[in-house]
């Protein structure tokens, strides 16, 4: 198994890479999260790999951080998630925002990832509820993917610390039009829906 590289990166072309060690050259699909943090062409490299290998195929996968490969390994486990659909999850979130999800069982955000149904979302959570605690520390505040930037996520975190449970406030929230309100606006009509 091929544990990390270090080498001089010699092209870069999303998600593929090449880095040059030592005279070889190793092509690497990096997840999108990694390659938008990568160094110009020529610069030294360092990375966190992991070789998956299938009948047709040795495919080797680059990662800034082992939060990331630890992701991607426990992702492949999940029943029905391969190589493309995990490194589509790295590309659209951090471990953390994935842990959230997890933890707020959140299936509008993974959802919205390519290749990710509500399905699928719905059995990411149900899979990775036991095995998230390995993947990356707890976050802090306990606040859903988005927070600062979302009132909808906001006000999600809200009613789950008044002690609703998340399933029941994804229910709520989802019955409300939540465009351009403030998340107490959004509280106040989640509370009068809870209350009907």
């Amino acid at each position: 198994m091929i544990g990390s590289l270090r080498g001089r990166l010699l092209f870069k072309q999303a998600p593929h890479i090449v880095i040059e060690c030592n005279g070889v050259g190793y092509e690497i699909e990096t997840p999108m999260s990694t390659f938008l943090d990568l160094p110009e062409a020529g610069s030294e490299l360092f990375l966190y790999t992991h070789l998956l290998v299938r009948e047709d195929a040795q495919v080797l996968y680059g990662f800034a951080s082992d939060d990331e490969r630890l992701l991607f390994r426990t992702l492949l486990k999940v029943n029905r998630v391969g190589a493309k659909m995990a490194l589509g999850v790295l590309s659209a979130m951090t471990a953390n925002d994935f842990r959230r999800c997890v933890e707020y069982e959140d299936t509008t955000t993974l959802s919205k990832i390519p290749g990710v149904g509500k399905k699928t979302a719905e059995r990411l959570i149900i899979e990775m509820r036991d095995r998230i605690d390995k993947v990356s520390p707890p976050a802090s505040g306990g606040t859903p993917p988005g927070a600062e930037a979302s009132a909808r996520s906001e006000a999600f975190g809200a009613l789950v610390a008044l002690g609703y449970k998340a399933t029941e406030v994804n229910k709520l929230i989802g019955k409300l039009d939540t465009d351009d309100k403030s998340a107490e606006d959004i509280i106040r009509q989640a509370l009068k829906q809870a209350a009907q």
